[in-house]
């Protein structure tokens, strides 16, 4: 019986290991190294016109402080492959963009409407919502907020 409870110990523990090792990738199916960053997920659609207007500064920031985050984006509208990045390039984005596999990884919570962008801290958990437009000024005051910000 011992042995029975031991090996399935064993077994838990080792699928907890492996789902948790396993890379974040963007929808090309290229490993991301989030080691240590930060992530901001976006969710965005062509038809969202507050989702248009913040692309801007997300493009800034994915540029400026990729030493310390990493800006995602995932289309709302659950896009794969040509029809996703026909629908990035529409909106000029910039940042990397994750399949719908991939945003199931980070266990997010539901989404109802759009604009939403998550923050996620460097251990790969959820930090904070936040719901509506945002600006570059609002993204780095959250950021700096919760720390994600080294001066």
């Amino acid at each position: 019986m011992r042995t029975l409870i031991r090996l399935l110990l064993t077994s838990l523990l080792l699928v907890g290991c492996s789902q948790s090792a396993t890379p974040l990738s963007d929808s090309n199916g290229q490993p991301l190294d989030t080691t240590g960053k930060w992530l901001l997920v976006n969710y965005w659609a062509t038809w969202c016109k507050p989702c248009r207007a913040e692309i801007p500064a997300l493009n800034s920031l994915h540029h400026e402080l990729s030493a310390q985050i990493i800006v995602l984006g995932y289309n709302f509208d659950q896009l794969e492959d040509k029809a996703l990045q026909t629908a990035a390039n529409e909106l000029g984005i910039e940042f990397p963009l994750l399949s719908t596999a991939a945003i199931r990884q980070l266990d997010l919570p539901g989404v109802a409407g759009i604009p939403v962008t998550f923050l996620i801290n460097p251990d790969g958990h959820y930090h904070d919502r936040l719901t509506g437009e945002q600006s570059r000024d609002s993204l780095l005051a959250v950021l700096r907020a919760n720390g994600a910000l080294r001066n």
